[in-house]
């Protein structure tokens, strides 16, 4: 068993973890292993809304933009997904990683991505767009799984996987993960704050984040699963997920919980696929936490995960965490709906 902290990420600690050095986790769980020049790496979420109305046209546009990341310092690393929020609205949402943060600039900044994205041709295709970009360091993300090979997410850009961790199966694990955690305690700091634009007058809104902002992917693939696996997502996990997540997208406001999306991936033709994952934005990680532990939405997900959870041969589970500094963070909305992502809890100066 070792750390799920990588031996080239430690440091002398200025603060503990939660765990004695004795303690032993109740089940095998594992972590994504980078190699040591990966330093940073970039999540950007490129998004679609629409009406039902306006499907075809979505559908088109998303496939645009996938083509746009075959370009020159594109990726290859990405998922499709398809969300339905309370206001109605659809939304394709392409979810791509880069390793290298130059790679990312160069790609968006190139004529043919900057000049689309910033055409005013956008402003009236129909739909709406979106960019929620994070750039984390690598001391500012944490992995967790419960399969060790064809890792989603950022761990597509991981080069390998670790023995059994020792930071899993208790409260605060999550933060204990997470390189920085061994001096830094990852609170928020600023405002979630709107540098251009106006929400209710939809156009072209551009919001900067603050230090800290918790960016949570946590997944489900049943594309290998066994009928009876089958049957234990949708009968047992899926509904008390499925409340939760709801709540997190109608309520969360008053949690901290800026964006909640539970998505459902696609292919380049918009067909469900087996896989979910919940996107979620934080206000910070202690807040997180603190629905994490004392809400009885997360509760009933928690006692159902540690129910099944040993029994699971195909049935993959997994998330990630991030957090970011302010100034690595880029919020972009192009007529989209007011409480769309970031733009609901935004304010003005």
């Amino acid at each position: 068993m070792e750390s799920a902290i990588a031996q080239h990420l430690k440091c002398p600690r200025t603060l503990s973890r939660r765990i004695h050095d004795e303690y032993e986790p109740p089940f095998s769980m594992w972590v994504g292993r980078a190699k040591e020049d990966l330093s940073q790496v970039v999540m950007a979420y490129l998004g679609v809304q629409f009406k039902q109305n306006n499907k075809a046209k979505a559908l088109e546009k998303m496939q645009y933009i996938v083509g746009q990341l075959g370009e020159p310092f594109g990726t290859k690393f990405y998922d499709l997904n398809h969300h339905t929020d309370n206001k109605g609205y659809e939304n394709y949402i392409i979810v791509a990683y880069w390793s290298e943060p130059e790679k990312y600039l160069k790609w968006s900044e190139a004529d043919s991505i900057k000049d689309w994205w910033e055409s005013e041709d956008r402003l009236n295709d129909g739909v709406g767009y979106f960019k929620e970009v994070m750039s984390p360091r690598s001391e500012q993300f944490e992995t967790l799984y419960a399969f060790k090979e064809d890792l989603p997410g950022v761990g597509a850009l991981m080069s390998g996987i670790s023995d059994d961790i020792q930071e899993h199966g208790y409260w605060g694990s999550a933060r204990d993960r997470f390189p920085i955690s061994q001096t830094s305690r990852m609170l928020a700091n600023g405002k979630l704050q709107i540098i251009s634009g106006n929400p209710h007058k939809q156009g072209r809104v551009i919001i900067q984040g603050h230090d800290n902002i918790t960016l949570i992917r946590s997944g489900q693939d049943w594309v290998n699963a066994d009928q009876d696996e089958r049957d234990l997502y949708f009968n047992e996990m899926l509904p008390p997920l499925q409340d939760g997540m709801d709540f997190l997208r109608d309520h969360g406001r008053e949690l901290g919980c800026y964006s909640n999306r539970f998505v459902r991936s696609v292919d380049i033709n918009g067909n469900l696929l087996d896989l979910a994952y919940d996107i979620g934005h934080w206000r910070s990680l202690d807040l997180l936490e603190r629905w994490a532990e004392s809400h009885p939405t997360h509760l009933r997900i928690f006692t159902t995960f540690f129910k099944v959870v040993t029994g699971l041969q195909n049935l993959k589970l997994y998330h990630e965490i991030s957090v970011c500094d302010g100034h690595s963070q880029w919020y972009e909305y192009i007529n989209c709906h007011e409480s769309t992502g970031m733009m609901r809890d935004a304010i003005t100066e």
